[in-house]
């Protein structure tokens, strides 16, 4: 049945500009003002995170924007006190809109006596009270497993698919999508199908983490333009080595689409300095001046996206049709016009 109240969100600290967006998003389509509800999330002088919230919130269906991005354990925290704040306050739905879900890279036993912590952070968010979890491109698909309650795992792809229709119309038949490694084969077909493109891998040899030894390509790139495609840029080295890689090999451009710009330690300078013509990342992760500020890095919104989603999920609707590059072409309201 569709809810009888009004979908309500509130927002931590970690990406105000994306939650600010969502609810502006929202009041478009509902036509009417959706705000973000007016609380505090602060800090004591000890770095104790404290949540007050200002409004009722009584039998409402709650929406806590906060990815768990850098620094994750703060915003982690942040956002389960804020579930724990709406729990004892009666809220009677939460779900937790994550666009990026931090410690998903740990999403197995890769060694012997190391943690899977994304599944101990699954315990935790549940434990806190979240009903349902709304989240963008996980790391490892496996994860909405970790969880006992709903998972709506949103892709980039069909945003990113519109996107390089747009930017490379009248080039599409020169276009070939690139998997930086083996096991994002499966994110970058699922690309390179939406857009009619052909695929290549990027084989790496690691001596040990962080560190590739070796590159190979696998596949015909000559002549080609080639787009990788990945879910998280940390640090821009396996990256960039990619980039040269294809290069060598006869690619005449590359450029790169990655939902999750984490961009640590050196990762803009990296990026600013290759070869690599154009970074695409969406606003999953807040960024700075630093990167907005690079020529050859874009962002593209995921706003239109979540906002839908989000009143999918309150009004009792398919989440799965958001998947559809079709669907999201009204979404995105001119952004993308396809010929």
């Amino acid at each position: 049945m569709p809810a009888v109240t009004e979908p309500k969100l509130i927002a931590g600290n970690a990406n105000l500009p994306l939650a600010k967006s969502i609810a502006r998003r929202m009041s478009m389509h509902r036509g009417m003002s959706v705000n973000l509800v007016d609380a505090r999330v602060e800090r004591f002088n000890d770095q104790e995170i404290f949540v007050e919230v200002f409004e009722n919130v009584r039998g409402e269906d709650m929406y806590v924007i906060q990815p768990t991005s850098n620094p994750a354990n703060d915003n982690l925290m942040e956002l389960l006190i804020m579930v724990d704040a709406l729990r004892r306050s009666s809220a009677s739905r939460i779900t937790a809109v994550i666009p990026y879900f931090g410690y998903a890279r740990q999403d197995r036993r890769a060694k012997a006596r190391t943690p899977i912590s994304a599944k101990l952070v699954a315990n935790l968010i549940e434990t806190a009270g979240v009903d349902r979890v709304l989240t963008l491109d996980l790391h490892a698909a496996q994860i909405q497993g970790f969880f006992d309650i709903p998972v709506d795992n949103l892709y980039a792809s069909p945003v990113f698919a519109l996107d390089i229709e747009h930017h490379f119309r009248g080039q599409m038949d020169d276009l070939m999508i690139i998997s930086p490694d083996v096991g994002g084969v499966a994110r970058a077909r699922e690309l390179a199908k939406r857009i009619n493109a052909p695929l290549a891998i990027v084989d790496k040899r690691r001596e040990k983490a962080g560190e590739v030894a070796g590159m190979t390509v696998i596949g015909d790139v000559k002549g080609r333009k080639c787009i990788i495609v990945d879910d998280i840029c940390d640090t821009a080295g396996t990256l960039c080595k990619a980039a040269e890689t294809l290069m060598e090999a006869g690619a005449t451009e590359v450029h790169s689409y990655i939902t999750h710009g984490v961009l640590s330690g050196p990762a803009v300078e990296r990026v600013s300095n290759s070869v690599m013509k154009s970074l695409v990342i969406t606003d999953s992760i807040e960024q700075g001046d630093k990167v907005k500020g690079a020529k050859n890095i874009r962002i593209v919104p995921t706003a239109p996206m979540f906002a839908q989603a989000i009143l999918n999920i309150w009004g009792g609707m398919s989440v799965s049709s958001l998947f559809e590059t079709d669907t999201l072409v009204p979404i995105y309201e001119g952004l993308y016009q396809r010929s």
